[in-house]
């Protein structure tokens, strides 16, 4: 392998001068989104860097910034893009990877991409023009003349494409426009032809950047193509591509990074990368990129969904580990060099290398009894099959599928004994597979954000939440309606005929009412006017800060301007809040008792219980129950005030508050505090969260653990009440306990000792009963009579029937 030239030109290096230069240029430094998409529900993972303006190009979505910059976390390895089988063999295909990109949102067009574009490339990243050409669409003459006169190219380097790969769009309709691609020469000792020609598809000139000049609208029907009152700019540019470009190297695999992680393979395994061990180490350095960034941002493996993806990815990997001998689990022990080379830029690496590092080596350790499993499985299915013999296709990818034996590994296992694979019947069952995958993903993300709701919020602004205040009063408000939705339409007045009323939803300019989020559900209550009433029968946001109420109006007219009481349910508020808080108490105590691998995937809180998922691979047992109950009740009883505050995310991290993998936070979260450290200084716990919270942590009163199950693989849920809940499920045990006591004559301390003794006795009595019956029947019965004796074959033997005899005996 060649040695990377990191002076400089490390990918660590390329992504802060690609961000430095276009902040330089006015442009807003935005972080990277998570890669399960927050507010699209038709995205798998985020394959592009534009994929998280997506409604701030379609127009729904508005921004403080007009341009902006950023190196977006990417994943293709399922769905549409699913390059999955040809990572590690290929010199440019990644399960992984970061787009570098630079947007215009109606700020600058074609002039100013193109400029900002080769000044770059040629300026800060020096590469020498005449190594450089552009395609443009066929019909941009715009485009092409902007190239000659901005970086004074010859007709010969300005190459027009007549079909859609350089026409984006976004969909059958919505934003779309030309595109122009900057490609790089590697030069005449690579195969291959320049783009447009018949030898296009060769190695020698590499795409290194994709201008978008979004200029049109596309319509259904007869309408056509319109032109985009505000055109914008969205670009990409792979970071792995143009970091081999800078190191002078022509494979993606030789940069810098995977030279490391390549490295660390190499070491742990102590097998060389040469020949197909090469292959072998490709893919279990780009799997580990996929697989830990996955898990940072909140996905765990599964059967379904981004968790199936996640976990075809790691077995895969983990599949080369077992090829290269690996005696124990390889990819876990991988992770410090991964944080090393990655963990300065993405800091969520960081904070998430226990969890990360525990999903894989639990993974793992399945997979190589599964791995066995499917070699029992293959020979199964091989063993009546001689020379010339064919494996059915149906096998072949259930061991695909399910044990992780891509198809090359079934057939070097079988080709030696002359058999071969029904590929046609494989291929078939891996398009019924794809099929049910895509309906599986459809509506996998989050809630859409439309249009409709982006332009009440541009509109009226903001919901104003009054509902953090403790104050009793303040759950009490009087607001305004400032606008009414039925079936997506705007009314001006709603009124409840009969008695079924009518249900529409309902802003107001501010509210005391929390909405469903975070896993705390929506608060509960009325709403009340002159002349008419309404009940809250659901609560969400829109738009990122809209509250949108669902109200059924039971009685009277409600109109837009009308003053009205929103009025919390007390009760279920408070309870809701002690649950909640419950939860965060648990977070530090599971992490305190089991190790910091602890990471939550997921709660629900309302005012009945608290249900609270986290990464942990086995059953709790029962001390570790006991620890964690009895942890979260030491610091209820601390009684202190709990305490929130608003800073920036990255500030609140930095100071030690725990973040939800995968979760986008705003540019200020509030962060709450509760209780002081069992073990010395410093607070308890100390999360990011804006759901509504206790006073102070004696307001929870009691916390009781009522059940612990796994919901999924590697994942535990814990289920608990508090408050008077907690204390009335204590009583009910100890009425059991207290009547069993009565009923055995014993005090409530002896019941078990008790209620053992009797198991005993039963049992002992069982065994005495089962051998006197036995004897009895052996013995022939009551009468005395004498076994029959018969000769069979020269065999002497004696049958009887025996009934209510133990066939154990």
């Amino acid at each position: 392998m060649p040695a990377p030239h990191t002076t400089g030109t490390s990918l660590n290096d390329i992504r802060r001068a690609y961000l430095d230069y276009f902040a330089a240029e006015g442009h807003a430094v935005v972080p990277s989104a998570p890669l399960v998409p927050q507010n699209d529900p038709s995205l798998l993972f985020v394959n592009a860097g534009m994929a998280p303006f997506k409604n701030v190009f379609t127009g729904a979505e508005q921004r403080p910034a007009s341009r902006a910059t950023s190196s977006q976390k990417c994943v293709r390895a399922g769905g549409k893009h699913n390059d999955l089988d040809n990572v590690g063999y290929t010199a440019r295909h990644h399960t992984f990877f970061e787009m570098l990109g630079n947007f215009s949102f109606g700020d600058y067009f074609k002039e100013e991409a193109i400029s900002l574009a080769w000044k770059l490339v040629t300026g800060e990243f020096g590469l020498p023009a005449d190594k450089l050409l552009v395609t443009v669409y066929a019909e941009d003459d715009e485009a092409h003349g902007l190239w000659r006169k901005i970086a004074g190219l010859s007709d010969d380097r300005i190459i027009r494409i007549p079909t859609s790969d350089n026409f984006w769009s976004m969909g059958d309709t919505g934003p779309c426009g030309p595109c122009s691609e900057i490609f790089y020469d590697h030069g005449e000792m690579i195969p291959g032809g320049p783009p447009g020609s018949v030898d296009e598809d060769g190695d020698r000139f590499i795409e290194i950047w994709n201008l978008v000049f979004m200029q049109y609208e596309q319509f259904a029907g007869d309408r056509g193509r319109e032109a985009l009152p505000r055109p914008s700019i969205d670009t990409g540019m792979g970071l792995e591509r143009i970091a081999a470009v800078l190191q002078g190297v022509h494979d993606n695999y030789d940069v810098d990074l995977f030279h490391a992680l390549i490295a660390a393979s190499v070491e742990l395994t102590c097998v060389a990368a040469e020949g197909e061990a090469k292959f072998s180490h490709r893919v279990i350095a780009d799997h580990l990129r996929a697989s830990s960034f996955l898990v940072a941002d909140g996905v765990s493996p599964s059967n379904e969904g981004r968790g199936y993806v996640l976990r075809r990815i790691m077995r895969r990997a983990m599949r080369h580990a077992h090829l290269l001998g690996a005696v124990q689990p390889l990819m876990w022990r991988l992770v410090p060099a991964l944080v090393e080379q990655m963990g300065r830029a993405y800091p969520e690496l960081v904070r998430a290398t226990p969890l990360i590092t525990e999903t894989l080596r639990q993974e793992e350790e399945r997979f190589r009894t599964t791995l066995g499993r499917g070699m029992g499985l293959l020979e199964e299915a091989t063993s009546g099959l001689g020379s010339g013999g064919m494996l059915s296709g149906e096998t072949a990818f259930k061991l695909y599928d399910t044990y992780g034996f891509p198809l090359d590994l079934t057939q070097d296992a079988v080709r030696a004994r002359g058999i071969t694979v029904d590929l046609e019947g494989f291929d078939a069952a891996m398009d019924r597979q794809k099929a049910m995958a895509r309906e599986a993903w459809s509506g996998s993300g989050d809630r859409a954000q439309t249009a409709e709701w982006f332009k009440l919020r541009d509109r009226l602004g903001p919901t104003d939440f009054c509902g953090y205040e403790q104050d009793y009063s303040q759950w009490d408000l009087s607001c305004q309606v400032v606008a009414i939705v039925r079936e997506a339409d705007e009314l001006d007045f709603v009124t409840a005929h009969g008695e079924d009323g009518v249900t529409v939803e309902v802003l107001f300019d501010r509210t005391p009412f929390y909405a469903e989020s975070g896993g705390q559900a929506s608060d509960i209550g009325t709403i009340s006017w002159p002349g008419g009433r309404g009940i809250l029968v659901g609560l969400h946001k829109q738009a990122g800060d809209l509250f949108v109420h669902t109200i059924h109006i039971a009685s009277g007219t409600l109109a837009v301007g009308d003053g009205v009481q929103l009025t919390v349910d007390r009760d279920a508020r408070t309870r809701t809040r002690a649950n909640h808080s419950s939860a965060h108490l648990v977070h530090a105590a599971l992490k305190n008792v089991l190790g910091g691998h602890v990471a939550q995937k997921g709660q629900l809180v309302d005012a009945e219980r608290m249900r609270f998922d986290f990464s942990h691979g086995q059953p709790l047992t029962p001390e570790q129950l006991y620890r964690v109950e009895a942890e979260v009740n030491a610091v209820i009883r601390q009684n202190l005030p709990a305490r929130t505050e608003s800073m920036a995310p990255a500030a609140a991290i930095e100071a030690g508050a725990v973040a939800l993998f995968g979760e986008k936070y705003g540019e200020e979260v509030r962060v709450l505090t509760l209780g002081r450290s069992l073990e010395g200084d410093g607070a308890y716990s100390v999360e990011l969260c804006g759901g509504t919270h206790v006073a102070r942590t004696g307001d929870i009163a009691l916390f009781k653990i009522i059940a612990e199950t796994g919901i999924a693989s590697g994942v535990r849920r814990v289920e608990a009440l508090t408050g008077e809940a907690a204390r009335r499920h204590l009583l009910d045990r100890a009425y059991v306990a207290e009547s069993l006591a009565a009923q055995f004559k014993v005090p409530p301390s002896e019941v078990i000792a008790r209620v053992e003794a009797l198991t005993a006795d039963r049992k002992r009595l069982e065994r005495e009963l089962a051998d006197a019956r036995r004897k009895l029947a052996l013995s022939g019965g009551a009468g005395g009579a004498a076994w029959e004796v018969e000769e069979i074959g020269g065999v002497r033997f004696i049958g009887r029937v025996l009934e209510g005899v133990d066939g154990r005996g």
